[in-house]
């Protein structure tokens, strides 16, 4: 065997995300990390060794808003592509798992990654949210599982 080391190449970051409904309203997160630091957003984060995507999702909705929920579905899985603004080539790559969520319990409180968390109407987390992947996901939430 070659004691030569082959460069490995990059593999997207495997995330989840929670679109979790009370009544009319979707809880939102201001994100104080990077990417999209200050931008609204869904609560969520980077799965961890061992654990499942459905308990990840819950895990991550707990420790950035507080907030505690029951997981109805997958919503759908989106590609998070960031490119070099100099190059155009693909800096970060993050695979997102998107569930929607009714709320149990809890008042929304930023914790961990969120620099505010809230929840708010469709029509405003539609004007909210700029990244229009993240929008078309809360939409079918709504569509699929709002009241």
């Amino acid at each position: 065997m070659s004691s030569e080391s082959f460069p490995v190449p990059p593999v997207p970051v495997p995330t989840v995300g929670v679109i979790c409904l009370r009544g009319d309203q979707v809880l939102l997160i201001k994100r104080g990390n990077p990417p999209r630091q200050g931008q609204w957003s869904l609560p969520g984060g980077r799965l961890e060794w061992g654990e499942t995507t459905p308990v990840a999702a819950l895990r991550e909705l707990v420790e950035e808003t507080g907030v505690r929920a029951e997981l109805l579905g997958l919503v759908d899985v989106v590609d998070g592509l960031f490119t070099s603004r100099t190059t155009g080539e693909t800096t970060r790559h993050y695979l997102m798992i998107d569930y929607a969520a009714r709320w149990l319990s809890g008042e929304p409180v930023a914790g961990d990654d969120a620099a505010e968390a809230r929840f708010v109407s469709l029509a405003e987390a539609l004007e909210m949210v700029e990244w229009d992947v993240t929008r078309a996901v809360i939409a079918e939430t709504f569509g699929r599982f709002g009241r």
